[in-house]
């Protein structure tokens, strides 16, 4: 395969498609036809079985299942399953009533929003959905905007999932970092890794904590009578929270007691370094959807209403799945082409290295935000820009996956077509565009911190001096944003 311009077609492609028409999947499905096609010489029959050997071998490989591949599909699905089991069961509003009784006031209720969103942690879609719909009768008591609890359920969502292993995006990008065959780490060691230098993920969960807390860039919602709360049942948090409770306990404990199991040391660290994250995560799912179904019955709700959630919750999983799936196999048919390989030796020649971390931030901020899926740019970037970076500078290959991490969380952030956005939005009684519009502002500066952040690392300035340089930025930014907002407040009115 020596022409290099056939053999770019599936990954321009892919890449087009998913600028131009904004749907991942479909730009995933041409991207690995097209280079089946290309590598059997445009003959469809070969393609066909080509393409059938590669999904199988992605579950079954050299006479042993990929116990890998197949727990990150159970524990997806399972999670789907729990999430809504618990929204259709009466879970949320349980909780949401419960909660209404015991904020007393402003503050307790942005930061409890901001807090919750820390609690329900596990996949950033359940996050918005759960976390918008407890807190949206906030707004009505409370003097808080719909737009604000927008941007809070928003802020604390997805950049939350991309910080934790034992979130939903756990499985999913640690499957990916596993196809990187010169990773110097394990893909949970890896993980952690890149969440320590994900500037803006970390840094928007700052800044809503200190809008929460103070209270600012958001206009007042009309404040409601508090006898008004007289009127709402007293709900209970039991039937969400134990679940949830159960499936973070179960998840940390799983992962422990494997790796003790498995480790030749008796530190933590080699516990975390040798743990089956996979097993851990699909059996800590299997109980917590195991006790929610338990619960829900015994709060009266009837087993064929159960069983329609968990077909529902399995339904609502397939998309993910499927982007899942395309991307091992256009991962394969890359590999195959050599795509990655070209692409890092030109990198090589003509990519400054002064502006490789940063470069990759903006780039993967650009894609996200077309797309609307940080998902869809984990799963085209990552082993790109971990490719780009080996040949490049490979003393920079985790900090550029932590750019990578960083500019799809942002793009997503920001679109007005990710699904985060629009459910955040919708979950709390706002408008899609109103939603995006108002958090914009804070997004932006928490991406410029992190942009700064990213050049700092690439031209060798210490990790710690970095972090120091992106919360001052961050927060000078705030307090100036803060200060001219009054200002124009003062003047309108």
């Amino acid at each position: 395969m020596n022409d290099s311009l056939l053999i770019l077609i599936p990954l321009l492609l892919t890449l087009s498609l998913a600028l131009i028409i904004r749907k991942t999947l479909v730009a995933l499905g041409v991207g690995i036809v097209s280079g089946a096609l290309i590598l059997t010489q445009f003959h469809f029959t070969e393609a066909v079985a080509y393409l059938g050997d590669k999904a199988w071998l992605q579950f079954y490989r050299d006479g042993q299942w990929q116990a890998w591949h197949l727990n990150v599909l159970a524990a997806m699905l399972l999670l789907g399953m729990m999430t809504q089991l618990l929204a259709r069961g009466g879970a949320v509003k349980l909780f949401a009533d419960w909660l209404y009784h015991r904020i007393k006031s402003g503050r307790q209720a942005r930061i409890g929003v901001v807090v919750l969103g820390w609690v329900v942690f596990i996949d950033g879609i359940f996050s918005c959905l759960a976390v918008g719909h407890v807190c949206q009768p906030l707004s009505q008591r409370y003097n808080m905007s719909r737009e604000q609890i927008a941007y809070l359920v928003d802020s604390n969502a997805s950049p939350l999932c991309a910080l934790l292993p034992f979130s939903s995006w756990g499985p999913y990008v640690m499957a990916i970092l596993a196809g990187i065959t010169l990773l110097p780490l394990t893909p949970l060691e890896s993980f952690i890794e890149i969440a320590k230098t994900n500037f803006y993920a970390i840094t928007v969960i700052l800044l809503s904590f200190l809008i929460a807390w103070f209270g600012v860039g958001f206009n007042a919602a009309a404040t409601i009578n508090s006898s008004d709360v007289d009127d709402v049942d007293a709900g209970s948090p039991w039937l969400l929270g134990l679940p949830m409770m159960t499936l973070l306990i179960a998840s940390v404990g799983l992962t422990l007691y494997s790796g003790a199991q498995n480790a030749q040391g008796s530190s933590l660290s080699d516990w975390i370094t040798s743990a089956d994250i996979g097993e851990a995560m699909r059996n800590a799912c299997l109980l917590a959807t195991s006790l929610a179904i338990l619960l829900l019955k015994l709060n009266g709700r009837s087993l064929s209403l159960l069983l329609g959630d968990l077909v529902s919750g399995a339904r609502t999983m397939s998309f993910a799945i499927s982007i899942l799936l395309c991307t091992w196999l256009i991962g394969a048919v890359i590999a195959d082409l050599g795509v990655a390989k070209m692409l890092a030796s030109w990198a090589e020649q003509f990519l400054s290295k002064e502006m490789l971390v940063a470069g990759t931030f903006l780039l993967c901020a650009i894609m996200a935000f077309t797309t609307g899926s940080s998902w869809g740019t984990f799963a085209i970037m990552i082993p790109i820009g971990a490719e780009v970076a080996l040949a490049v500078n490979p003393e920079l290959l985790l900090a550029s996956l932590s750019a990578v991490m960083a500019g799809s969380v942002f793009g997503d952030h920001c679109s007005p077509i990710s699904d985060t956005s629009v459910i955040s939005a919708t979950s709390s009684g706002c408008q899609p565009h109103d939603h995006v519009i108002t958090q914009l502002p804070f997004a932006i500066i928490a991406a410029i911190s992190s942009l700064l952040g990213f050049q700092l690392l690439n031209i060798g300035v210490t990790t710690a001096w970095a972090w120091l340089t992106v919360i001052v930025t961050a927060v000078s930014m705030l307090a100036i944003y803060h200060k001219r907002s009054r200002k124009f407040a003062l003047v309108t009115q």
